[in-house]
């Protein structure tokens, strides 16, 4: 299988280029399980779930503690069919419909609530997409279940769920609706804008 993450991040400051700098350190501790490549646009992280989403998450964390506004955009896919297998992918966290739905909601939670705390409060939205079944709608269903018993839903928007909570929380809701929801070797997406210190007023 292949799996991977577009992710490009946005400091809303004038020393953006010193506040991405700053937070790259965070991917040290992944750089052996991820292949890294970056371009103008994005960097493209190629990994494991489990590599993934802690990678994803302490890079963001690390921007969002200068205390500058910071949005985290990211496209991350598993299993498409246009992708050579690689075996850097492999992972035993995807479990899909040979696991009865309401296994993988409960087995979700408990990943989420044993958590540890990142210390960082962030809002999300993100938007899951289960390819090539014709299941796929229990699949989101059965997700969306989860995420609003997840401790994070904050509430369903046109196209998209929001999330609300601590990072550490927020982010291992987005790898369990990644990888328990949806075929075990199939396409599915998540399309995921994160941000913090967002001067909007919630």
């Amino acid at each position: 299988m292949f799996s991977g993450a577009q992710i490009s991040l946005y400091p809303m400051a004038d020393d953006f280029v010193g506040v991405i700098l700053g937070a790259l350190g965070a991917l040290e501790p992944y750089r052996d399980r991820l292949r890294i490549e970056t371009d103008d646009i994005s960097t493209l992280l190629v990994g494991p779930p489990e590599v993934l989403f802690p990678a994803m998450r302490d890079l963001f964390v690390a921007a969002a503690r200068s205390g500058r506004h910071c949005v985290l955009s990211a496209a991350v896919s598993r299993g498409c069919p246009g992708e050579p297998d690689d075996p850097i992918c492999r992972s035993d966290e995807i479990g899909g419909p040979a696991i009865p739905l309401d296994e993988r909601k409960l087995a979700a939670l408990g990943a989420v609530q044993a958590t540890p705390s990142a210390d960082q409060p962030v809002a999300a939205q993100f938007s899951l997409y289960v390819m090539g079944t014709g299941d796929h709608m229990d699949e989101i269903c059965g997700c969306i279940d989860f995420l609003k018993n997840s401790g994070v839903f904050e509430r369903s928007k046109h196209f998209c769920t929001k999330l609300r909570g601590d990072a550490g929380a927020v982010f291992a809701t987005l790898n369990e609706a990644f990888c328990r929801f949806g075929p075990s070797a199939g396409h599915v997406t998540l399309d995921i804008t994160i941000s913090a210190n967002s001067p909007t007023a919630v």
